[in-house]
Parts: structure tokens; C-alpha cells; sequence
């Protein structure tokens, strides 16, 4: 062996290489005690989500997914980490909603569908087992103007919906934005609100278990491509038992389509919803807000000046500029009167949501209902308005 090569080999270690070998055990050391914190953070991940899974009802829901008859259209229950890529960890720029129940974001999820993922307040753990009902029933329900439902995230500390996406807004931006008001425009505004009727009664009486909507409102109304409807929002919704016909509940829902009666007693009925689609046509027929602290005191609630104008015989002058004309003067009529029925204050006397859907898709087609007057009963109006 060469010496220089020996004495390379055995000569004592210097000062620099010391430093060099206690380095390299340091970084060691760091990456080892890193790693060890990354598997410990998270395993400390699965476990808050397994409990937040089994708070959230997920076990439960699993269960009660498992048992349906239609598994096909069962919903399907998604990981924290599906719905945070989706959303690209939910970027502002990707609201397309806001409301009192929650923010709704515009999702794409890895097989190319585009959703609606929705982050909802707290949920309390008195409202798991009706959140999970809620999750059950409307992922069953298939009707072509209600969003459907394609699933939830239980995960996290409060659930993620998922909706499909709908892609031309609220029925709200559609009155909102129209540049030009015309025969046409009236003639989408009456099958929108013959679609969303539709979609109402299915919900009241041809659902599994009825379900009141409790926050009817031409925001909660979506329209796809062809401005079909597509009844949404059903944060604040309740399903009714079979064997009743009210709930006693916490007032919810937004001013300027609350029902009066709804408001004074805390029950709700089938019928609440039926005046809160009052307030609907009515604001299809003006174009004006439901509620607005900018017009005279007298104007500042929709509903009641409405009823006012119809009072007075001033009905034809309260509709929106240029939506009235000879050939839709009857429709538009006709459409008022079954707004005034819709908003009495009394639910009882109030027609029903199948019936509101009868009556608008008759005078789409021009029939008439026994239970519709030709003209507008001044006096009934007159007793509505002192009622109030």
C-alpha cells in the first residue's frame, strides 16, 4: 500500500472532519425527528377526521345508504381531500354563492364533473339525525327541477354538500340583468314559475317524506343552460313527518317572503312556502324587490303595496315597463290573481303548492280552474289588507 494512501487511511481525524461527522448526525437526527412529527401529525389527521366522521353521523348514514332500494342513486359520501383539490383548497375566487346558511363554491372533481360544494354553518349535534335524513331524502329525489344532490363530506367539523352544478345563476340575476322587457321575457318568467311550482308540490306530496323548503326566494331558484328551473338551497329545509301537518320551529327564512302567520305563531306549514312563492310572483309581475327601505313607507313591503294596487284598481300599473301588452294582458291577470290567493294571511285559506302548479300550467295553456275567478275580487282584497 502506497504510504501516502496508509497514511490517508490511519492518520488521527482533524478538527474539520469532527465537525463534518457531527453535522451529517445532525441532520440525520432532524430528518429522522421530522418524519417521526410527519406520522404523528398525521395519524393525529385520520383520527380527527374518523371523529369528526363519526360525529357528523357518517357510520349512520353509511348505514342508511347501504339499505336503500336505489343504491344507484344513493349519495355518495366524499373525502376532505376530494373536495379541497376540487375547489383548489377553496379559493375566493371560486364562490358563486353566499347566503345565511353557508358559502357555495364551484368544484371539479377528478372524473370531469363540475359541482357546487356548499360549507354550511355549525350543524349542532341535535341536528345530526336530521341532517342525515335531509342527506338521504333529497340524494332520492329525482325531479328535473330540483338540484340534485350528489353527496357530502362528513370529515371535517362542519359537512360540505355537494350539488350538481347549475350554470346560469339565480332566477334572481335573470330578472335582474334582463336589458330588454318583452312579451318573450314574460313568457320564460311564466314557465319558470310553472317549473318551480312543479318542483314545490312534488316536495309537499310526492316525496317520500314532504319537505318543506322554508326559504322560497327567486335566489334560491337556479336556471341551467335553456333557463329550465332548478329549485336549490335546502339549508333551511324540514321534512315532515307523516302524521303531522305543522312543526313548531325557530323562525327562519328571508324577510320580504316570511309568512305573517308563520312569523306570529312559529309553526310551519306546507302553506309557508306557499306564501313565500306569493312574494315570487309577485316580484315576476314587477321586477321590484320584496322588501326595500328606499321606496315610500307604504311601498317598502312588495306584497302588501301589490295588494294595495290591486285594491285600488290600479293593478295594470304597478307591472314592470313593458311586460304587459294585448296578447298576455289575460296571462298576466290571471298569473295576479293567483298571487293575492298565494299571499293571504290566513294559511288555510291559501291554495296549495299542487294547486298554484295546476293553476300557472293552465294558464300557460290558456284552460281555466273552477277555482279561479276571471277577475280580481277587490273585496277578498280589501279584507286581506284590513286583515294585515
Amino acid at each position: 500500500m502506497p504510504a501516502t494512501l496508509h497514511q490517508f487511511l490511519y492518520q488521527p481525524l482533524t478538527a474539520d472532519s469532527q465537525y463534518l461527522g457531527t453535522g451529517a448526525g445532525f441532520i440525520v437526527l432532524i430528518v429522522g425527528i421530522s418524519t417521526l412529527y410527519l406520522i404523528y401529525e398525521k395519524r393525529k389527521l385520520i383520527k380527527l377526521k374518523e371523529k369528526f366522521f363519526k360525529q357528523n353521523g357518517g357510520i349512520i348514514l353509511q348505514q342508511r345508504l347501504s339499505a336503500g332500494e336505489n343504491t344507484s342513486q344513493s349519495a355518495q359520501i366524499f373525502t376532505a381531500d376530494q373536495l379541497k383539490k376540487a375547489t383548489n383548497n377553496y379559493d375566493e375566487s371560486l364562490i358563486i354563492g353566499r347566503g345565511g346558511y353557508g358559502t357555495v363554491f364551484k368544484g371539479f372533481l377528478a372524473d370531469n364533473r363540475t359541482v357546487a360544494v356548499k360549507k354550511s354553518k355549525i350543524v349542532g349535534e341535535s341536528q345530526i339525525e336530521q341532517f342525515i335524513n335531509e342527506v338521504v331524502i333529497l340524494s332520492q329525489i329525482i325531479h328535473r327541477n330540483v338540484v340534485k344532490l350528489l353527496g357530502c363530506c362528513l370529515e371535517i367539523e362542519v359537512p360540505l354538500l355537494v350539488y350538481e352544478f347549475v350554470t346560469n345563476g339565480t332566477l334572481f340575476d335573470f330578472i335582474r340583468t334582463e336589458r330588454k322587457v318583452n312579451n318573450a321575457t314574460w313568457k320564460t318568467r311564466l314557465r319558470i314559475a310553472a317549473e318551480a311550482a312543479g318542483a314545490l308540490s312534488y316536495l309537499h306530496s310526492a316525496a317520500y317524506i314532504p319537505i318543506i323548503h322554508r326559504d322560497v326566494k327567486i335566489a334560491n331558484i337556479l336556471l341551467d343552460d335553456t333557463y329550465t328551473a332548478k329549485v336549490s338551497d335546502f339549508g333551511a329545509s324540514r321534512l315532515v313527518p307523516l302524521d303531522q301537518t305543522e312543526l313548531a320551529t325557530m323562525m327562519q327564512g328571508t324577510f320580504g317572503y316570511l309568512d305573517p302567520e308563520y312569523m306570529q305563531t312559529s309553526q310551519l306549514t306546507e302553506k309557508s312556502d306557499v306564501y313565500s312563492f306569493g312574494v315570487v310572483l309577485v316580484e315576476l309581475l314587477t321586477g321590484e324587490k320584496p322588501l326595500c327601505f328606499k321606496r315610500p313607507e307604504e311601498e317598502r313591503s312588495l306584497a302588501m303595496h301589490f295588494l294595495s294596487c290591486l285594491k285600488e284598481d290600479r293593478m295594470f300599473k304597478v307591472f314592470q315597463v313593458g311586460i304587459l301588452n294585448e296578447e298576455n294582458k289575460e296571462e298576466i291577470k290571471e298569473v295576479a290573481i293567483l298571487a293575492t290567493k298565494c299571499l293571504r294571511l290566513i294559511g288555510e285559506e291559501r291554495p296549495s303548492m299542487k294547486e298554484v302548479a295546476m293553476e300557472l300550467e293552465g294558464i300557460r295553456l290558456m284552460e281555466k280552474h273552477s277555482w279561479t275567478n276571471a277577475e280580481v275580487n277587490l273585496e277578498e282584497t280589501h279584507y286581506l289588507l284590513h286583515e294585515a
